[in-house]
C-alpha cells in the first residue's frame, strides 16, 4: 500500500502514563486520530465506549478476528485486544496521522503490515515506580498487578526495537518530548536511521 498518512505506534507498559500523555497530545493536535482498539475487558471508571475502546463480548471479538477484521490481536491480562483493520486503513488512506496504542506483539504486526510506521516507547523511571503507579490506580487485584509487572519486564527488554524512547519520570518533560517527536514525524515521513 502506498504511504498516504502517518502511522505512529505508542508502546508502553500498563501504568506508565501513556493514556494521559496521549489525551493531551490529541487535545493539542486535533488533526491526530487514534485507532480505537476492540477489547473484551470490562470498562473502567471514566472510560467511554468508542473513544477509549470498543467494548465487546468475547464471542463478538472472536467473530471479527476469525473474519480477518483485525490487523493484530492479542490475549493480554486474560482479555482480548485487537486493532480493527478497516478503520485503520480508512484513516491512513485519507492522509491522516493515526496513533495506535499497542503492545510489543502489536507493534511487530504493525511494522510487518506498515513498514513506515514509527514506534515510540514510553517507559517508567523504574519497575518500583511502575508498581507504585499500578497500586495507586486501585483498579487491579494483586494477581493482575503481578501479571502487569511481569509483562512490563518483557516489554522493557524489547524497547530497543522502537524508533524513539521517552522516560516518563516527569509528565511535562515527557509530554514535550512526545509532542516534538510527533510533530517532526508529521513533517518528515521517513523513519529515523538506526545505529
Amino acid at each position: 500500500m502506498e504511504a498516504k498518512g502517518h502511522l505512529i505506534v505508542i508502546v508502553a507498559p500498563s501504568g506508565t502514563g501513556k493514556t494521559s500523555l496521549l489525551a493531551r497530545l490529541k487535545e493539542e493536535i486535533p488533526e491526530i486520530v487514534e485507532s480505537v482498539s476492540w477489547t473484551t475487558r470490562p470498562k473502567r471508571k471514566g472510560e467511554r465506549e468508542g473513544v477509549d475502546y470498543v467494548f465487546v463480548s468475547e464471542e463478538k471479538f472472536i467473530q471479527k478476528r476469525d473474519g480477518g477484521g483485525f490487523l493484530e490481536w492479542a490475549l493480554v491480562h486474560s482479555h482480548y485486544y485487537g486493532t480493527p483493520l478497516e478503520e485503520l486503513r480508512r484513516e491512513y488512506e485519507r492522509g491522516r496521522t493515526v496513533l495506535c496504542d499497542l503492545d510489543v506483539q502489536g507493534r511487530d504486526s504493525m511494522k510487518k503490515a506498515f513498514p513506515k510506521a514509527r514506534v515510540i516507547f514510553i517507559e517508567p523511571p523504574s519497575l518500583a515506580d511502575l508498581e507504585r503507579r499500578l497500586r495507586g490506580r486501585g483498579t487491579d487485584s494483586e494477581e493482575v498487578i503481578a501479571l502487569r509487572l511481569a509483562n512490563a519486564k518483557r516489554e522493557l527488554e524489547s524497547k530497543g526495537n522502537c524508533d524513539y524512547l521517552i522516560v516518563n519520570d516527569n509528565f511535562e518533560r515527557a509530554y514535550g518530548e512526545l509532542k516534538e517527536i510527533v510533530e517532526n514525524m508529521r513533517e518528515n515521513p521517513e523513519p529515523p536511521c538506526k545505529n
